[in-house]
């Protein structure tokens, strides 16, 4: 029997120019694509490939149900449903593209059904994607690292906290916009307010930067970055 092949694929940040020419060729060779149903990200990654691909539109589509919830059991179970339904169609020898915003290893469902796939027997293959951070980065002319800084990215819709932006060097806070008046809170309460700058729907129609928080919206895009940058001391 021959197995199809699963492939994680990173469309990017929103431009489909920034999608790899090895995504390209992927998702065009591919017997049919899928993405995950929650919180329209499936429909802003497809929208994303197809103009990069036209011809994904005339491809069937699989939506892969998989609800955010914090209960990891209920996290785990529609994670073992959402691989079942990859595998039922890998089983009859179609190759899928899975469609993930950004980069497949950064925040994304990808890797939960990766891991579940491989387990079942069944091969699959991760193509790298611009992170959204580092879009975000070159919309502000700005850079993430410089010399010998670290960088801590974290995920600021669910768990910026104080204890996270204690750690030395930048901070990348992805996706703040359901919890950016928390997020601003903290920041001022930490002296890091007037160093973030941030990036709102990157890539995507409708992009802004903001080089200072005080220019932001009050409740902005879901899809926003902050770029925090403490102005630690040469080494």
């Amino acid at each position: 029997m021959i197995k199809g092949k699963l492939y994680g694929i990173g469309v990017g940040p929103g431009d489909p120019e920034l999608m790899t020419l090895k995504a390209v060729r992927i998702i065009t060779e591919c017997d049919m694509a899928a993405g995950p149903l929650a919180n329209g990200e499936n429909q802003t990654a497809f929208e994303i490939a197809k103009k990069a691909v036209p011809e994904l539109e005339e491809k069937p589509f699989l939506s892969v149900p998989m609800p955010m919830t914090r209960d990891l059991k209920e996290a785990n179970k529609n994670r073992d449903r959402a691989a079942k339904m990859i595998i039922e169609e890998l089983s009859k020898g179609k190759d899928i593209a899975f469609l993930t915003l950004g980069d497949p290893t950064v925040y994304s469902t990808y890797l939960y059904l990766h891991q579940r796939v491989r387990k079942a027997g069944y091969d699959s293959q991760i193509i790298p994607g611009v992170p959204s951070f580092c879009a975000a980065a070159a919309a502000l002319e700005t850079s993430l690292v410089e010399g010998k800084e670290p960088l801590v990215i974290v995920p600021g819709s669910y768990e910026c906290t104080e204890e996270m932006l204690s750690v030395p060097g930048n901070k990348v806070l992805m996706k703040t916009g359901r919890a950016f008046e928390e997020v601003k809170g903290l920041l001022k309460k930490h002296g890091l307010f007037d160093r973030t700058q941030m990036a709102e729907q990157c890539g995507m129609e409708g992009e802004r930067v903001y080089h200072t928080l005080d220019e932001a919206p009050q409740n902005p895009h879901y899809f926003s970055v902050l770029l925090v940058k403490p102005g630690q001391e040469e080494t």
